[in-house]
């Protein structure tokens, strides 16, 4: 039941005066809305957009990685493959986390069993498995050609996206063919030559492995500081390295001076600026920038292997080389846009909740993590 209306005289009602503070509640109220559209506007606009920072990352990981398969070719001339492997991401690991603990303080290294458990995760399998592989492999397969197989990692990371329930743009998708389509005529005067089938079928597992790996980093809680992550990372890397060089046996007969000098010099340039410079960009992009895009790296690494190949061994540019080049690049460029229409799944959420949050009332910040370690976002590593 309801309750009787009250009876109240007839004729007009008087007007009730408004309450304390309702016209300015009312106000509130429409500049909150206007404003949230603005905070949506703004959030839908960033997550399009990429920054200088994150292109800066891309055009080091597109450059001095393409030039690592050249220096990996020259130190496994006169060095062990893992152990070798071992000796660049341990000395890395060692500098970098010595950089942090001197400019952050034991704050900036400190991180939670799980976070160090996610960090050594992904670099057993990006620098062990991925890494580890690869320099296995070229002991017996061009440099040029191990930059094309290693191409495969787009690929893979678009499946592993897909069957992580974030369905690709088509655009994405026909970049990702058209690359491969590129690396198919550039491979294809490589791969009429006499080639160790043991090679191809490590580096291709290396393929494998780090598309896992980057996949994982993406969706697994790091350590938020990403110079203390790449450290970590780097130092477990290399472990695991170490310890498959070990089981091999790659210690036997190992004199440091029968190393070559050209073999040292290519070692110390993997460390500097392959590991040091290269990976931590790498890691940071992982956390900053759509995995298809990252991936990319992948198709523009054989093109600066094949041109460096021109330029230090004079190996002949051929028509299929251009053509293939050509078409790589056209691929790269259609992923690119592609992802900065899109942008981020984790953006779009942002843009999202900015647009519900309420104006007006102070900004909530997320918790902070000790000096050195910014906040991440859960859904990345």
């Amino acid at each position: 039941m309801t309750a009787p209306a009250e009876r109240r005289p007839a004729g007009p009602s008087p007007a009730r005066p408004a309450p304390a503070g309702a016209a300015d509640e009312s106000l509130a109220k429409a500049g909150k809305a206007g404003k949230a559209g603005e905070a949506g506007e703004a959030g839908r606009a960033a997550a399009g957009r990429l920054g200088a920072g994150a292109w800066t990352a891309l055009v080091v990981v597109y450059v001095v990685w393409g030039s690592t398969y050249l220096a990996i070719r020259i130190a496994v001339e006169t060095m062990p493959s893992f152990l070798s492997a071992a000796a660049r991401f341990l000395t890395a690991g060692l500098l970098l986390a010595g950089f942090v603990a001197v400019r952050h303080g034991r704050a900036g290294l400190r991180v939670d069993l799980r976070q160090l458990g996610s960090a050594a995760l992904v670099g057993l399998l990006l620098l062990t498995g991925g890494n580890g592989l690869v320099v296995l492999g070229e002991t017996s397969v061009p440099s040029g050609l191990a930059a094309l197989l290693v191409a495969a990692v787009p690929l893979w990371m678009v499946l592993l996206t897909a069957a992580g329930g974030e369905r690709p743009e088509r655009a994405e998708l026909a970049g990702v063919l058209l690359g491969l389509v590129g690396l198919a005529v550039l491979s294809a005067p490589a791969i009429g030559g006499s080639i160790a089938p043991a090679g191809v079928v490590a580096i291709s597992c290396a393929t494998l492995t780090w598309a896992i790996g980057s996949f994982a980093g993406k969706r697994i809680r790091m350590p938020g500081n990403v110079f203390a992550s790449s450290a970590y990372q780097m130092l477990a890397g290399g472990l695991g390295n170490l310890l498959i060089g070990l089981a091999r046996g790659e210690e036997r007969g190992l004199r440091p001076g029968d190393v070559s000098t050209r073999s040292w010099l290519a070692l110390a340039f993997l460390v500097v600026f392959g590991s040091l410079v290269a990976f931590t960009a790498y890691a940071w992009l992982l956390r900053s920038a759509p995995l298809t895009l990252v991936a990319t790296y992948a198709y523009v690494n054989p093109v600066v292997a094949v041109l460096l190949g021109w330029l230090v061994l004079a190996e002949p540019l051929t028509g299929p080389t251009l053509l293939g080049g050509a078409v790589v690049v056209a691929g790269v460029c259609l992923v690119v846009s592609a992802s900065r229409r899109s942008g981020r799944p984790s953006a779009r959420r942002s843009a999202r909740k900015a647009a519900r949050e309420p104006v007006g009332e102070p900004v909530r910040e997320p918790a902070r993590e000790p000096v050195g370690e910014p906040a991440r976002e859960s859904a990345q590593g």
